[in-house]
């Protein structure tokens, strides 16, 4: 933590890093969807690395009749440790592809941070190598 003469303490931005697994299982269509192209999706996931915590949510998804263009989003529950700090939070996500140009916005949805991570903002940024989810968070506590 920072401190600026007369100031409030500034949190540091720390960033943690690893890898995850995710499961995203396709849940029955409502019977008065709009479209065949709506979805909905359950994810189940399993951080490791810095981020050791599993990660429970619920998916959105739009597709188009443009392939490669769609959109998703997401509530995630997160529970487990942060660098060693217990507790959990809930991550926002927000992507879509535009002719399979990606953007992913996903961030800790302010003041849900329990625990040890009461106070926990941030944002999450996915990569996919080869096969392999790999995770930043950039995140600042107080």
């Amino acid at each position: 933590m920072t401190t600026n003469p007369g100031t409030v303490p500034t949190p540091t931005t720390r960033c943690a890093s690893g890898r995850f697994e995710v499961q995203m299982t396709p849940q029955p269509a409502r019977d008065d969807a709009a479209s065949p192209l709506l979805g909905r999706l359950t994810l189940d996931k399993q951080f490791s690395g810095d981020l050791q915590a599993t990660g429970r949510g619920e998916m959105l998804t739009a597709g188009t009749d443009e392939i490669g263009s769609a959109g998703y989003v997401a509530i995630e529950h997160v529970s487990g440790t942060l660098h060693g700090r217990r507790g959990s939070f809930v991550f926002q996500h927000s992507g879509q592809m535009n002719r399979g140009a990606p953007m992913l916005t996903i961030s800790v949805v302010p003041d849900s941070g329990t625990g040890e991570l009461i106070g926990l903002a941030g944002t999450f940024q996915i990569d996919i190598v080869d096969g392999r989810h790999l995770y930043r968070f950039d995140y600042t506590l107080p």
